[in-house]
């Protein structure tokens, strides 16, 4: 039985009853599922999509990439959900690397993708509304002409169904694979979490390209047959107009946009009264974020989880909230958790070591990278562990926290950036002798990228150059805020760059 399921039968118990509401419009859950059995068929019949076939999509939220989600789940295929924040070159690799059967595009992104034609002349580009020009098919045309229903053996639990792109370590993004049955588990283990009811109404903000927003509180809301208001993107102001009109129970942010949001002027003044929960998560938490929204009498709650967790792997309860602050909580109800130390040996109370996690609702592998799924995992069978490269302690009462991160990755708004990626770009620049990028702390943004450079002799390349070496290759999220010139970069007897070092001196600076 495919996830799809879900709508299926939340339609035959109370199928007038709305599952989303996006811009004025109420979906219930009947239409939806018509909707997902159509776009399932018109994906099977009219472009051959079938199990392990991939299918993307380029937009912002909508109801149509849910939908998208389910019709893959209905065929056994997989929905590849593009970050609309990257630059056209990281599309085009992603692509590339994943081949999906077709993709799926809003309007404000044909010029983009149109602009990539050269490097995938065999991708067929289908439009949600009317086709921009003779190379576009348009998706509502192929949906008129669709029967209601695909034929053949259908999506199973084991089917991979969601393939995900997040930066990699070494520069090139890695796709993490999700099966139905790990989507499953990431529900239950949502509503366990979160006590998620069918009279729950959530208010979908986060981008749900990110397993965060598509999977913390959206799709397991639909599990549980709650109503989802879905919001194109994040806006600060439109959020809290959002949550005083349409009176949601819960809401998900990652710590930036919970800043935005208590520091908007509309903040004091919004009725907040129908939240009875707001989660947190993707980075450190400050306590002034949490305390903002719990002096406003709404639980602020943390969830801890990574791409290939699907997220939820460990959670703080609701009760725990005020007595637990700064604590991401327990293992999820189907999720396992240890610290461990560098030899796999799990430490003992307040002692710092890696996090690792197991359970079904962990990622299969990496996308056409079976070192680096390998890599990932310790131990086999019950005895597999994921070693998710943060560091944290529990407390004497299993309470997990998190420290750092033991890979190099910065978090800035709850956007992953990797170092390499810019390090990769900064490399290609021949007025450059060497250079490392580093996290700063940034009391908006969790922290920034900072770039640590070293001239060639006689180079007169000033800091603008620099940025101007990232512009159209690179997401802008993932620009450095500031380049700073050294005379050498730090390194350690085998010749490594000690980011720490770098990061200590950046601290220093600031002090």
């Amino acid at each position: 039985m495919d996830i799809s399921h879900w709508i299926s039968h939340w339609a035959d118990w109370h199928g007038e009853r709305t599952a989303v509401h996006f811009e004025g419009r109420d979906i219930s859950y009947g239409e939806m599922d018509g909707r997902v059995r159509r776009l399932a068929a018109m994906l099977q019949r009219e472009l051959g999509v079938g199990k392990g076939d991939r299918v993307a999509h380029l937009g912002y939220n909508s109801p149509e990439l849910l939908e998208l989600l389910f019709a893959c789940a209905r065929l056994g295929a997989m929905l590849v959900p593009l970050n609309w924040r990257l630059a056209p070159p990281e599309h085009a690799w992603i692509l590339r690397n994943c081949e999906p059967k077709a993709i799926l595009a809003e309007a404000g992104f044909f010029d983009h993708l149109d602009g990539l034609r050269p490097d995938l002349p065999d991708l067929r580009m289908l439009s949600y509304g009317p086709a921009p020009g003779a190379n576009w098919q348009s998706s509502d045309a192929l949906l008129a002409n669709a029967e209601p229903e695909a034929s053949g053996e259908g999506g199973h639990p084991d089917d991979p169904v969601t393939l995900v792109y997040t930066s990699g370590t070494t520069g090139r993004p890695k796709g993490t694979v999700l099966t139905q049955e790990a989507i499953f588990y990431n529900a239950v283990n949502a509503i366990a979490a979160q006590d998620i009811s069918a009279r729950d109404h959530v208010l979908t903000v986060l981008p749900m390209f990110h397993v965060g927003g598509m999977n913390i509180q959206t799709t397991p809301a639909i599990h549980a047959g709650a109503m989802i208001t879905i919001q194109p993107r994040f806006d600060p102001a439109a959020t809290l107009a959002a949550m005083a009109r349409r009176q949601p129970t819960m809401f998900l942010a990652v710590p930036a946009m919970a800043m935005a949001l208590t520091a908007h002027p509309d903040w004091a003044g919004v009725d907040l009264s129908s939240l009875r929960l707001v989660s947190l998560g993707s980075s450190a938490v400050p306590e002034a974020v949490l305390r903002a929204f719990m002096d406003r009498g709404v639980p602020a709650t943390q969830v801890y989880g990574l791409t290939e967790s699907a997220p939820v792997a460990i959670s703080l309860a609701i009760s725990d909230v005020r007595s637990r602050m700064g604590s991401c909580g327990k293992p999820a109800l189907h999720c396992q958790a240890r610290i461990v130390d560098d030899s796999g040996e799990p430490v003992a109370p307040g002692i710092h070591g890696e996090i690792v996690l197991a359970g079904k609702n962990l990622f299969r592998e990496y996308w056409r990278d079976e070192a680096g799924t390998a890599a990932a995992f310790a131990g086999t069978g019950a005895g597999r562990w994921f070693h998710t490269g943060d560091i944290g302690h529990q407390d004497d009462d299993g309470y997990y926290y998190v420290d750092e991160r033991k890979k190099d990755v910065v978090i800035s708004g709850g956007e992953n950036i990797y170092p390499a990626e810019l390090e990769n770009i900064l490399a290609d620049c021949p007025d450059l002798a060497e250079a490392a990028v580093v996290g700063r702390p940034d009391p908006r943004w969790g922290e920034t990228p900072v770039a640590c450079v070293v001239a060639q002799p006689g180079s007169r390349i000033q800091g603008a150059d620099v940025l101007a070496l990232f512009e159209g290759r690179l997401a802008h999220y993932k620009h450095p805020r500031e380049v700073i010139f050294m005379a050498a970069l730090p390194r350690n007897a085998m010749g490594k760059v000690e980011k720490f070092t770098l990061r200590d001196q950046l601290a220093a600076a600031d002090d």
